[in-house]
């Protein structure tokens, strides 16, 4: 099932792409720009893919997956180390976009069970050939020294200063971001998405409303030695009510979110 709908997927993918090659062809784009239309090709080929469960296609509108796929810029055989994938919203499209030779981690706390139930399986088993699941805190993830291309966290940065159940952190944080940096190969990049507290908040946000700084994400990945290298905006929304909890009926699922790109750098 898996292989037959990647081979469907992989087809739309050629012919999207092949249209962005022949305006390299005649000159038409630069290669940076041509570097985009292939990510953005092929993350409408992920999209398009007959396999995507129907709940998925309903929160296409609000996630804006077309945008943050093309972002992020995975490459067919690459390996994605997908930190808090929840039910797997994006694992289903990244594991379409690596492909057959690559590989996704779909990584959750053990504590998460409780909530997920039996979402991870149901999106995994017998479906998702090329995803491994991983259930570990965030300060130690399951992945060897400089294994991961990408590195992703959607909407979970601010789950460091969160204790679930009254029990204690899902990791510490320095730890946790030297931990993405150890799991980095060089010139691989980590993608941080999450919702946006106000400028100058304190850490206790993400307990608080499930919010954070943006610059408090920036400086610990720097931290780490993480170089910032791109964000983007298509997520952003002033007119969120920044002091409101992300479950609030009132900006749920219309929260501004920010969106950013840190790079390893290359081994001298």
């Amino acid at each position: 099932m898996y292989l037959r709908n990647l081979a469907a997927s992989a087809a739309g993918l050629l012919l999207l792409a092949a249209c962005g090659q022949q305006e390299a062809a005649n000159g038409s784009a630069p290669p940076e720009q041509n570097e985009s239309m292939d990510h953005a090709a092929r993350a409408a080929a992920a999209l398009s893919d007959p396999a995507r469960p129907e709940a998925d296609h309903a929160d296409d509108a609000l996630r804006k997956p077309a945008n943050v796929l093309a972002f992020i810029g995975i490459e067919p055989g690459m390996t994605v180390f997908e930190m808090e994938a929840g039910t797997g919203y994006y694992t289903e499209l990244f594991s379409t976009l690596v492909g057959a030779d690559g590989e996704v981690i779909m990584q959750n706390p053990a504590v998460f069970d409780t909530f997920l139930g039996d979402a991870v399986p149901t999106r995994v088993d017998g479906r998702l050939e090329n995803v491994r699941v991983s259930k570990t805190n965030f300060d130690n993830l399951d992945a060897e020294d400089g294994s991961a291309d990408i590195v992703t966290w959607m909407l979970g940065p601010h789950e460091l200063y969160y204790t679930p159940n009254g029990g204690g952190p899902l990791g510490d944080v320095e730890a946790t971001y030297a931990e993405i940096a150890r799991v980095l190969k060089p010139g691989g990049v980590f993608v941080a998405l999450d919702h946006a507290a106000a400028d100058g908040s304190p850490e206790t946000t993400g307990g608080a409303t499930h919010r954070i700084d943006p610059q408090i994400v920036k400086d610990l990945a720097m931290e780490a030695g993480l170089v910032f290298s791109g964000e983007s905006d298509v997520l952003r929304n002033p007119q969120d009510s920044y002091e409101t909890g992300v479950f609030d009926a009132s900006v749920r699922r219309k929260t501004d979110r920010f969106l950013y790109k840190f790079t390893k750098p290359e081994e001298e």
